[in-house]
């Protein structure tokens, strides 16, 4: 699991694998990771355990 934490400024961070070249030709149309970027994925499992302390929009 990676791990995800809030930081001081209410920003949210993650250290996870970096799967940006393999998943870059299969993005959805549109969709784009611009240079200084990287793709991240947050399993499902984390999201969910996660999501009481998300504020709502």
């Amino acid at each position: 699991m990676p791990d995800v934490w809030e930081l001081s400024n209410g920003d949210v961070a993650v250290i996870g694998q970096d799967p940006t070249d393999t998943y870059r030709d299969r993005l959805p149309e549109g969709v784009s990771v611009d240079p200084g970027e990287r793709l991240i994925i947050i399993p499902r499992l984390t999201m969910i355990a996660a999501k009481a302390n998300i504020p709502d929009a």
